[in-house]
C-alpha cells in the first residue's frame, strides 16, 4: 500500500482515496462492490487504542421515533429520519424504473441488456447509497460523543427483530436504526474503556416515577400520553426523559452489582 494505491494479488497496485491516515498493521483487505458500482477496500488493522479520559460522568438513554434519544440530563436528539426525507425521490425513482422494466420485458429485452434501465437502476442505488450514508455518519458521531463524555452509558436491551414485526411502526423503527447505534456504543464502549449496560426490556421505565418510584399501569399511561403528573409525589414527568432517568439508575445498579461479583470471584 502506498500514499494513493492499493497492492492487490494478481491486479497490482489500484489507485485508491483514503479517508484518514492508517495505523497498524494491516492484516487482511476485502474488496467489495456496492450497487452504485464503486469498489471499497475494507481493511483489517491491528492496532492499539487508548483509552479515553474519565468524565465521571454517567447517562441513562431512553430510544424513541419521534426523538432519536431522550437522554437523563433533559437533553433531546431529533431523529433525522432519513429515508423519510428521500421517499418521495425513492419513489420517484423506482416508478421509472418500474417502466423501464415493463418496456424491456415488452421487447424482449434482457434487463442486463437493457441500458435505460441499467441507467435508472444506477439512480435508484444512488439514492439507496445517500440514505446509508447520511444514516450511518449521523449514528457515528452521535455514538462517539456519548462515549467521550460520560464513563457509564446505560440504555434499554430492546427486542428490535421483534418490534419491525408490527407494520404500523416498521419503516419507522428500521430509519432509526436502533440496532446500529447499539451496536456502536456497544464496541466503541469496549475500544475507549467505557461501560455499557443494558436494562432489561421488561424493565418499567415509562411508567415508572423517578422521583419517588410509583408504578402506573399500562392503562393508566397509554401510549399516547407523552406527559403525566405523579399521583404519588405530584412530580411532572415528561414520558421520555423520566425513561431515560430511570434507566440510568437501574444501569447503574447492574453495573455496581457486576463490579461488586467480579471483586468476590477475583
Amino acid at each position: 500500500m502506498t500514499a494513493n494505491s492499493v497492492k492487490l494479488p494478481k491486479i497490482g497496485h489500484i489507485k485508491a482515496k483514503f479517508p484518514a491516515k492508517i495505523n497498524g498493521l494491516i492484516k487482511s483487505a476485502t474488496v467489495s462492490k456496492e450497487p452504485t458500482g464503486k469498489y471499497f477496500v475494507s481493511l483489517l488493522v491491528e492496532t492499539i487504542v487508548e483509552p479515553l479520559p474519565k468524565t465521571y460522568s454517567n447517562i441513562g438513554i431512553d430510544l424513541g421515533l419521534t426523538d432519536f434519544i431522550a437522554l437523563s440530563d433533559g437533553t433531546k436528539v431529533a431523529n433525522p429520519t432519513f429515508l423519510s426525507q428521500l421517499q418521495d425521490k425513492l419513489a420517484r425513482e423506482q416508478k421509472i424504473l418500474a417502466k423501464r422494466r415493463a418496456v424491456a420485458k415488452a421487447d424482449q429485452r434482457k434487463l442486463s441488456e437493457s441500458r435505460n434501465y441499467q441507467k435508472q437502476k444506477l439512480k435508484v442505488a444512488k439514492v439507496y447509497e445517500r440514505i446509508t450514508n447520511c444514516r450511518k455518519d449521523f449514528l457515528h458521531k452521535l455514538s462517539f460523543t456519548l462515549i467521550k463524555n460520560h464513563d457509564v452509558i446505560a440504555i434499554e436491551d430492546l427486542n428490535v427483530k421483534g418490534m419491525v414485526k408490527n407494520r404500523k411502526l416498521s419503516k419507522a423503527i428500521s430509519d432509526s436504526s436502533w440496532s446500529t447505534f447499539t451496536t456502536m456504543l456497544n464496541y466503541k464502549a469496549e475500544w475507549y474503556g467505557k461501560t455499557l449496560v443494558k436494562v432489561d426490556r421488561w424493565y418499567p421505565s415509562s411508567k415508572t416515577c423517578s422521583g419517588c418510584g410509583h408504578l402506573l399501569t399500562k392503562a393508566e399511561l397509554p401510549l399516547q400520553v407523552r406527559s403525566w403528573n405523579c399521583p404519588s409525589c405530584l412530580q411532572s414527568n415528561d414520558r421520555d426523559i423520566n425513561a431515560s432517568i430511570n434507566i440510568l439508575n437501574e444501569g447503574l445498579k447492574l453495573a455496581t452489582l457486576k463490579t461488586v461479583g467480579a471483586t468476590g470471584l477475583a
